[in-house]
C-alpha cells in the first residue's frame, strides 16, 4: 500500500515509446515537503540468454520464438511469468529479432494511430509466417505496461504500481482513437487509473523541473517557444508561448499542437535499409529483394549503424551484416559498408533538408510506405514544420528545445536550428536537454508534481468559455456555461446547480458553441448566455447512443453535469445520475483546431419534411389507400422535392433512412412497398459509415437480417434483400459479414435437396445477387477472400472452355476480393499475394484489348500499397504494367500498378460498384 491512509507512496511516470519505454518516479511523501527527487526506474529485462540485468530503458519489443527454440532455463525471470506464448520482451528480443526475420514486434505504437487496420485483431509481427504467434497493436502496448507493472511490484511490493499516482504519455498528435486504445491497454495490463500528458509537454516540463531554481533568468528574453520531439515513430510539434507576471515571473500556455505524423527514426532506418538492400543485391545474381521479415531485421542492423555514424566520434564506416536463414546462418550472410558521410546525407539531408519558410509538406507520394504503416508522404521533418507555422499564426518561435532519441545525433540538432535561425534571421535559445531518451517519463513526474501545486505547472487553463446548446440547435439560442474560460486543465468541474434529463437508447446530440472574442469577467458556471447576443462559435455537434447500464433503455433520467479540459485537448463531459453518482456517462468532445473546424452547417433542404410525409404515406402505421404506381414511383417524387438523387448527401439520406427505418414495418405491405424499402434503404445508408450515428443505424437494420423478407418468392425483392446489404457492408462487423458469407456459400453450393429444406428466413439470392454481395465483404479473413477468388476463377476458366467472353461481373468481384488496398476492410485479411499472383496469370491468359474488365482486375490486383507482405513481385508487375501499356489502359491503372496513389472518384465508383454519397471520400 501507499502508506496508512491509502495514499499512493510514488508519483510515477511512464513513456511508452514507440522504440524504448522509460519509467520514472518520486517519492509522494518527500514532494509534499518539496524535496523530492525524480529518479529512473531501472527495469529488469532479459539482457542474453539466463542473464537478467536492469536497464532505465526496456526496448519496446516482443520477440514471438518458435517451439522449442529457447530453453526454459534461457527465460528466467524474478517474477512468475504471465505470457503463455513466451513471449521475449527487452533487450533480448532485440537481440533475438536481428538473428531471425519475422519474429519481432516493433512499432506497436505507431500501429495504435493506423485506422486502416483493426487495432485490436492479431496483426503484428506485420507480415509474418502462419506459424508465428501473432499479437495484436493494442495487447503488445498492454504487454510492455504488464512487464513494466510485473517489474516495479517486484521491487516495491508493498507499494503497487497499480495503487501509485501514475502518469502515461502519449504523442501529442494523438487522435482520439489512439488515445482511447492507449487507455484500453493500460486497462488490460490492469492499470486502469492514470492520466495522460502530451509527450512534448513531458519534455518541457522536464525542462522545468530541472531549471526551476534558474528559470526566470533562463526564459527572460524567450517569448515563445517550440518542442520539436522526434521519437522513434513519431513527430510531434507544440508551441509554448511565454509571458511575465507583475513580479516577472514566467508564465506559460501552450498554445498550439501539430497534426499526426507518422515520422520518425524508424523511417530513418527504413531509408537506410534500402540503400543497404540495394547494395547487396549488387553482388547478388538476379538481384535481391528481401521478404518484409527480413527487411525489418535489416532495419534493426541498420539502427545501430545509424546510430553510429552519426554520433560525435563517429568513425568513417560501418559494415552493416545480415545473417543467412535457416541452415545458411552463416554460408548465406551478406554485408555492406556504410560511411558517415552517406549517412549524414540520407539522414541529414533526406529528412532534415534546408528548405525555406515558405515551403510546404508535399502531399503526393514522396515519403518512404512499407509495412502497412502510413508513413507520413513527405520526409522532410523541416517542411512539415515550416507548414506547421505556417497554419498557427504568431511570432516564430525564438526558443527551441529538442526531444527524442533521433537528437542524440548532433548532426540532426544542428540542421533544425540552423534552419529555424535562417527562417528568423537571427540565432535562437536552445534549451539544454540532457537526456532525450528518458526526459519524458521524468517529465510525466514532473508534470504530476505540477499538480501539486510542488513545481512549475504550464498554466493558462481554457483559453475560451464552452457553452451546451439547450433545446434544439438553430432553434434555441440559450446555452448554459459548462467550462468557463481559464479554468484549469485536468480538474473537474461539478455543475451541481442544474438538472438535466437525459435519454438513453436512443440517438442524441449535444450541440456545443465556445466563445470567439472574450474580455473581462468571463462567465459562471452554470450561467445561461443568449448565443445571439454575443460573438459565439457553434462547433460541430457529438451524436451518440448512450446506454443504462442495467440494460433499462429507452426512457430519461436526472443528470447532473461535470465537465473538465484534459491536458490532452478534449473536453470531456460527464452525465452523472442525480439519483446514483456512481452512474456517469461521458460524453468527448475534441476541442483541438476548432479555429479550422467549422461547425455543421450541413443544412437539410426545406422540402425534406415533405419528404418524410410521402415516406409517410407510402410505409406509415395508418393503413392508406396507395396505388401500387405510387409505391414504385416513390422514389422518383422524392427526387422532385429533393434533386436528383445523386445529390443527395449524407445528412440528407440519413435522415431518410432514419424516416424508412422508423416504418420498416410498412415494407411488409406488399412485394412492390418491400422492393422499394429494401432499395431506398440501401442506398440511403451506402456505404454503412461516414456518419456519427451509423453504427447505431446498423445495429437497427441488422436487428431485420435474422426474419429475411416477407415476400420471398418474388424473385426481385430478394436481388434488393442482398443489394442492401452489400450497399451497407462497410458499417458491418467481421462476424456479422461472416453471417453473410454463410448465406452467400448456402446460395452457391446447396443441392435441390438442401434448397428443398432451406428456411424461409435464408433469403434466396442468384449468382451475379451472390458474386457482387460477396466481393463487399472485406472484414472476412482473407483465406475465405481466397475461396470466393477460387469460385471466381473457375468461373472464368468454364466460360473460356466454352469459348464465351469472360464474364464483366466476375472480373469485377476478383478485383474487389482480391484487391491490394481494401475500402473498410483491415490490410491484414487480403488475400495472400502467392494467391493473387495465381489469378493475375490466369487474366493474363485473357485476350485485354477484347476484355476490358480484365486489365481494370489486373490492375487492382497488382495495385502498388508499398508494403511488402501484401505487394507481388517485381517481375510480375513489370509484366503486368507492360501489358497495360500495350492494351493502351487509362493512365490511372497504369500508375496504380507502378506507384502508391489514391483512386480517383471515376475508379472508386467503378470498385464500389456505385458512387459515395456527395462530400464522403474514403481516404484508406
Amino acid at each position: 500500500m501507499g502508506n496508512a491512509a491509502g495514499k499512493p507512496a510514488f508519483l510515477v511516470g511512464i513513456d511508452l515509446g514507440t522504440t524504448n519505454t522509460v519509467v520514472a518516479y518520486a517519492n509522494a511523501a518527500k514532494a509534499a515537503d518539496g524535496q523530492a527527487d525524480i529518479e529512473l526506474f531501472a527495469i529488469e529485462q532479459l539482457v542474453a540468454p539466463g542473464e537478467v540485468g536492469a536497464r532505465p530503458l526496456l526496448p519496446s519489443l516482443r520477440y514471438h520464438p518458435a517451439a522449442g527454440e529457447l530453453a526454459a532455463g534461457d527465460l528466467p525471470l524474478p517474477w512468475p511469468q504471465q505470457d503463455v506464448e513466451h513471449a521475449v520482451l527487452g533487450a533480448f528480443a532485440r537481440q533475438l529479432g536481428a538473428q531471425v526475420p519475422g519474429r519481432l514486434v516493433t512499432s506497436a505504437k505507431s500501429w495504435l494511430s493506423h485506422a486502416n487496420v483493426d487495432r485490436q485483431a492479431p496483426i503484428l509481427p506485420w507480415g509474418a509466417d502462419a506459424d508465428v504467434a501473432k499479437v495484436s497493436p493494442v495487447a503488445a502496448s498492454a504487454s510492455y505496461l504488464a512487464y513494466v507493472r510485473a517489474a516495479w511490484n517486484h521491487r516495491f511490493p508493498h507499494a503497487p504500481l497499480e495503487q501509485q499516482e501514475l502518469v502515461l504519455t502519449i504523442p501529442a498528435s494523438f487522435d482520439e482513437g489512439a488515445r482511447a486504445l492507449t487507455l484500453a491497454a493500460a486497462r488490460m495490463a490492469g492499470l486502469p487509473t492514470l492520466r495522460l500528458v502530451e509527450e512534448p509537454q513531458a519534455a518541457f516540463y522536464d525542462y522545468l523541473h530541472r531549471r526551476r531554481a534558474t528559470l526566470r533568468a533562463d526564459l527572460a528574453q524567450t517569448r515563445r517557444i517550440l518542442v520539436c520531439d522526434v521519437g522513434g515513430g513519431t513527430t510531434d510539434f507544440s508551441l509554448i508561448d511565454v509571458a511575465f507576471d507583475d513580479d516577472g515571473a514566467p508564465q506559460l500556455t501552450r498554445s498550439s499542437v501539430g497534426n499526426h505524423l507518422i515520422l520518425g527514426g524508424d523511417n530513418m532506418d527504413l531509408a537506410l535499409a534500402h540503400l543497404v538492400e540495394t547494395r547487396m543485391a549488387a553482388g547478388s545474381e538476379g538481384g535481391m529483394k528481401l521478404s518484409a521479415a527480413r527487411l525489418s531485421q535489416l532495419m534493426e542492423r541498420c539502427r545501430a549503424a545509424k546510430e553510429l555514424l552519426l554520433s560525435s566520434d563517429a568513425p568513417d564506416s560501418v559494415t552493416v551484416t545480415l545473417l543467412g536463414a535457416g541452415s545458411r546462418l552463416i554460408g548465406g550472410s551478406r554485408s555492406a559498408d556504410v560511411t558517415r558521410e552517406e549517412v549524414a546525407a540520407l539522414v541529414v539531408d533526406g529528412f532534415f533538408p534546408k528548405v525555406e519558410l515558405g515551403d510546404t509538406a508535399k502531399k503526393g507520394r514522396a515519403g518512404i510506405v512499407e509495412f502497412g504503416l502510413p508513413y507520413a508522404q513527405d520526409a522532410a521533418i523541416t517542411r512539415h514544420l515550416a507548414s506547421f507555422l505556417q497554419q498557427h499564426q504568431g511570432p516564430l518561435p525564438d526558443t527551441l528545445l529538442l526531444n527524442g532519441g533521433v537528437f542524440r545525433a548532433d548532426a540532426l540538432a544542428r540542421r533544425l536550428a540552423e534552419t529555424l535561425a535562417h527562417w528568423r534571421g537571427q540565432p535562437l535559445t536552445i534549451l539544454h536537454n540532457d537526456n532525450p531518451d528518458v526526459a519524458v517519463a521524468r517529465g510525466a513526474v514532473a508534470y504530476a508534481l505540477a499538480r501539486r501545486g510542488q513545481a512549475p505547472r504550464i498554466g493558462g487553463g481554457s483559453p475560451r468559455s464552452y457553452f451546451l446548446v439547450l433545446g434544439e440547435a438553430g432553434k434555441d439560442h440559450r446555452a448554459v456555461c459548462i467550462l468557463p474560460r481559464g479554468s484549469a486543465s485536468g480538474e473537474e468541474i461539478r455543475l451541481t446547480e442544474r438538472l438535466f434529463a437525459l435519454r438513453l437508447g436512443r440517438p442524441v446530440r449535444f450541440h456545443l458553441a465556445t466563445s470567439l472574442f472574450e474580455s473581462g469577467t468571463p462567465p459562471k458556471l452554470g450561467e445561461i448566455v443568449d448565443l445571439n447576443a454575443g460573438e459565439y462559435l457553434r462547433l460541430p455537434p457529438l451524436a451518440s447512443v448512450l446506454h443504462a447500464s442495467d440494460g433499462n433503455d429507452k426512457r430519461e433520467i436526472t443528470v447532473q453535469l461535470a465537465t473538465v479540459m484534459t491536458e490532452v485537448g478534449t473536453l470531456e463531459v460527464h452525465c452523472v445520475a442525480e439519483a446514483d453518482a456512481d452512474q456517469r456517462w461521458l460524453l468527448e468532445f475534441q476541442l483541438r483546431g476548432e479555429e479550422e473546424t467549422q461547425a455543421d452547417t450541413s443544412s437539410v433542404p426545406p422540402r425534406v419534411k415533405e419528404a418524410a410525409e410521402k415516406i409517410e404515406r407510402i410505409f406509415g402505421g395508418k393503413a392508406q389507400k396507395v396505388e401500387t404506381k405510387e409505391v414504385r414511383q416513390l422514389r422518383q417524387h422524392l427526387e422532385r422535392g429533393l434533386g436528383g438523387r445523386e445529390s443527395w448527401d449524407t445528412p440528407l439520406l440519413r435522415q431518410l433512412f432514419d424516416a424508412l427505418m422508423l416504418r420498416a414495418r410498412g415494407r411488409r405491405r406488399s412485394a412492390e412497398h418491400e422492393r422499394v424499402w429494401l432499395n431506398l434503404a440501401g442506398y440511403c445508408l451506402r456505404p454503412g459509415y461516414g456518419d456519427a450515428l451509423d453504427p447505431w443505424r446498423i445495429e437497427q437494420l441488422w436487428a431485420l437480417f435474422d426474419a429475411g423478407v416477407q415476400h420471398h418468392k418474388d424473385n426481385q425483392v430478394c436481388a434488393e434483400w442482398w443489394t442492401l446489404w452489400r450497399r451497407v457492408a462497410g458499417g458491418l462487423s467481421s462476424e456479422q459479414q461472416l453471417r453473410l458469407l454463410d448465406d452467400f456459400a448456402f446460395n452457391l453450393q446447396a443441392d435441390a435437396a438442401q434448397r428443398g429444406s432451406r428456411p424461409v428466413t435464408l433469403v434466396n439470392g442468384s449468382d451475379d445477387d451472390m458474386l457482387r454481395m460477396g466481393a463487399s465483404l472485406e472484414r472476412i479473413p482473407g483465406a475465405y477472400k481466397a475461396e470466393v477468388g477460387a469460385w471466381l476463377i473457375k468461373r472464368l476458366q468454364k466460360a473460356d472452355k466454352r469459348g464465351e467472353a469472360a464474364d464483366t461481373n466476375t472480373l469485377w468481384a476478383l478485383a474487389r476480393v482480391g484487391a491490394r488496398q481494401p475500402f473498410h476492410g483491415s490490410a491484414h485479411e487480403v488475400v495472400d499475394s502467392d494467391t493473387v499472383a495465381d489469378w493475375l496469370h490466369v487474366l493474363l491468359a485473357l485476350d485485354w484489348k477484347k476484355v476490358e474488365p480484365a486489365a481494370f482486375a489486373a490492375a487492382h490486383l497488382a495495385r502498388m500499397t508499398g508494403d511488402r507482405s501484401r505487394d507481388i513481385a517485381d517481375d510480375l508487375r513489370a509484366t503486368i504494367l507492360a501489358r497495360l501499356k500495350a492494351v493502351g489502359a487509362p493512365p490511372l491503372w497504369q500508375t496504380m500498378v507502378s506507384e502508391v496513389t489514391q483512386l480517383d472518384e471515376t475508379a472508386t465508383r467503378r470498385m464500389l460498384g456505385e458512387a459515395l454519397p456527395p462530400g464522403l471520400k474514403l481516404i484508406g
